[in-house]
């Protein structure tokens, strides 16, 4: 079960610590406010954080309140437990039974005493290191489900296992996607009825997109929902998928896969027996090569309810008819009840990649409102009446590029969970702007396994014009925004120095809890957006805090380490500089003092060799650094800290250039060889773009 890396760190710190293994992990609650039976009347009972919103409405908020505004000035670090990992951190932790379960990069499960994070147990799924090259925004995981004495965890090439919470021991293991094209797993999985339920990833790379439902005994897969039709030659798995293909034109947009991967958010509502999935973005992005005959192209970029007794359609509402910005609404869905136009109603409240906040009618999946909670241009607003959006007619990028263009490809929010509080109202979002300009790639040609977004990414470069630079850059922003669902319009917002900051939690205590892109971990009031207390995390933090009580005593944790997508293609537009990368389990208490250990960032060192390459041969360059590279890199060749900065690639490295490259020399670290892509000579041009970029960065200081 374990890797030979991991076995000498988890023997020495079962030697260190005399640790050993749980047994009997228990049953997950079903609320914040399901408690345990406490040992001592005198001692609040236990609350556990038993799902990955906290509840099946994924709201993200705690009824504990032992930590409040008024106290949460002593919040101190009570343990912390460092990961033998190095890329980006974004899973939700559980806490069952005292055992806090997550995950950390490469798919690594791991299980620590809750109260003071001795390690019990890691599993290591073994994820070969070269299926990095299918991912399109690091080897992230976003945590486990438990139920049943199961961990329950997705891998990133496609495979779902199952662990004993006890021991961690793998009892069944299989594999959800077809090895042959580029899937992988990075969502948590949800436990509905028995069953676990898990999308995927990878449309960009070309796929096509479902959710499944497995049993949780056995493995066994018990039904499957395609999210798009495919070959119609081939038939339609049921009506839904009939009915979709009439909404996609010109083809064949099944060889490449058509996209609408569900690879993060989902919801249930017990009372309705709806299971709400997210449903992403198409395969390619723009909609004129994967459809150029137009259409909606069903079900991308829709919520969708489904039946999770067999996965049959229930409705759906599409908030990007016919996507060509790579519009997700695979965002974070909370379900609530709330009074509505002078009615109770139950909604679902989203707010996806597109800029807008959207409340439905949880039931039947009426609209009813929209509202822009970050930046817009591609659309003016949406028609409540027809429920579609009034779009700029320059959006769809037919005839030149979009200019500056409103949400980017990243989003106004990507996959950072909200929080909705029922005291306050209001849902909390972690927004950003980061303008993008889109153009079509004309000389669009599919290649299987790598990005295939059909557009052309040199328009999107930051531009090296120093004014026009920081005009760009003025524009990118990040910030929480507190939104009133009801009014439909923000109540107050905290701005960050960039993009890319954490998930939410929110607390009855009136507190609200987030890290950030500048490696801080921060609690605000609830109801102002007051800042009250600040922790030096060390790393950007990007997951969502958690709360759990356990001997009467409160513990706020949060996963830390820097990484994830605009993290590692952002360059400049991160804006607070690039952030190393420290993989952590933070816990807090009141009064606690422990302290992390001092660090040291080491400044780059910019000696490039001699530029030898024509202006053509760097354009050619640059062209595939943004083709194969920027991915990982960052734009303009700026590292955001979590993968190596190219520009201070060393003597040794350019001389072994090709070799790594195209030969996949790095591949234990993910690098795989390019050469089936890209040509000895084209190789060079990318490396003589990059000696050009750090010279640009030496004479600039």
């Amino acid at each position: 079960m374990y890797s030979k890396l991991l076995l000498p760190l988890l023997f020495a710190v079962l030697f260190l610590t005399g640790c050993e293994s749980k047994s009997g992990a228990g049953e997950p609650a079903t609320d914040a406010a399901t408690t345990q039976p406490a040992t001592d009347s005198a001692v609040a009972p236990d609350v556990e954080w038993p799902q990955h919103g906290l509840n099946p409405a994924e709201t993200r908020f705690s009824t504990l309140q032992d930590v409040n505004s008024s106290n949460v000035a002593s919040l101190g670090l009570d343990w912390h437990f460092d990961y033998p990992t190095s890329r980006g951190m974004e899973a939700t932790p559980l806490v069952v039974d005292g055992v806090i379960y997550t995950t950390a990069s490469w798919s690594m499960v791991f299980a620590h005493d809750a109260r003071n994070g001795e390690l019990l147990w890691l599993h290591d799924p073994q994820v070969p290191r070269e299926w990095a090259v299918h991912l399109c925004c690091d080897v992230v995981n976003r945590g486990v489900a438990f139920a049943d004495g199961k961990v329950i965890s997705g891998t990133l090439d496609g495979r779902l296992i199952a662990l004993d919470a006890a021991s961690g021991k793998l009892l069944w293991e299989v594999q959800t996607t077809d090895r042959s094209r580029p899937y992988s797993i990075t969502g948590a999985p949800r436990i509905v009825k028995g069953r676990a339920i898990i999308g995927n990833g990878g449309s960009e790379l070309g796929v096509r997109g479902y959710v499944s439902a497995y049993d949780l005994d056995s493995g066994k897969l018990a039904w499957r929902f395609h999210t798009v039709p495919g070959n119609p030659e081939a038939g339609f798995e049921n009506e839904a998928m009939q009915a979709a293909a009439a909404t996609w034109s010109g083809g064949p947009w099944w060889e490449i896969g058509g996209g609408g991967t569900v690879w993060d958010s989902m919801a249930y509502d017990p009372e309705l027996d709806l299971l709400y999935i997210g449903v992403g973005n198409g395969a390619p992005w723009n909609r004129q090569i994967r459809s150029p005959g137009g259409g909606d192209n069903l079900y991308l970029s829709s919520i969708v309810a489904l039946n999770p007794d067999d996965g049959s359609y229930v409705w759906h509402y599409q908030a990007t008819p016919g996507d060509s910005w790579d519009y997700t609404a695979t965002q974070h869905m909370i379900l609530a009840d709330i009074e509505f136009d002078g009615r109770q109603r139950k909604v679902i409240m989203q707010a996806p990649k597109n800029g807008f906040f959207y409340v439905l009618d949880r039931s039947s999946g009426e609209l009813l409102s929209a509202e822009p909670y970050a930046g817009v241009t591609w659309a003016t607003h949406v028609d409540l009446e027809t429920g579609r959006p009034v779009e700029n007619p320059a959006a769809r990028y037919e005839e030149g590029d979009t200019g500056l263009h409103l949400p980017g490809p990243i989003g106004g929010h990507n996959w950072h969970p909200m929080s909705y509080s029922p005291d306050t109202g209001l849902v909390y979002i972690p927004i950003q702007d980061v303008p993008y300009v889109f153009a079509e790639d004309t000389e669009f040609e599919y290649r299987p396994g790598y990005w295939n977004t059909g557009t052309d990414a040199l328009p999107a470069a930051l531009p090296d014009d120093p004014a026009t630079k920081a005009a760009v850059l003025d524009l990118v922003k990040g910030a929480i925004v507190a939104w009133d669902p009801v009014a439909a319009e923000p109540r107050w917002e905290v701005q960050h120095v960039g993009p890319w900051n954490g998930g939410m939690l929110s607390t009855a205590g009136n507190l609200l809890f987030q890290g950030n892109s500048e490696g801080h971990f921060v609690a605000y009031r609830a109801d102002s957006g007051d800042e009250l207390w600040r922790f030096d995390a060390q790393t950007g933090v990007v997951a969502a805090p958690v709360t759990y009580r356990l001997d009467g005593v409160q513990y706020v944790a949060v996963v830390a380490g820097w990484g994830g997508a605009l993290a590692l293609v952002g360059g400049e537009a991160l804006k607070a500089g690039p952030i190393p990368n420290r993989s952590r389990l933070l816990v807090f208490r009141l009064g606690a003092d422990e302290q992390l250990p001092a660090t040291t960032v080491a400044s780059l060192a910019f000696d490039p060799p001699e530029l030898t390459a024509s202006a053509e041969e760097l354009l050619d360059g640059q062209r595939n650094y943004l083709a194969f590279c920027v991915f990982c890199h960052g734009d303009g060749a700026v590292s955001g800290g979590a993968t190596p900065d190219l520009r201070a690639m060393t003597a040794a490295t350019h001389a072994r250039w090709d070799n790594i490259v195209r030969g996949g020399a790095h591949w234990q670290n993910g690098m795989v060889g390019f050469a089936g892509v890209l040509s000895e000579q084209q190789s060079e041009n990318i490396r003589q773009y990059l000696i050009e970029r750090a010279r640009v960065a030496r004479d600039s200081r």
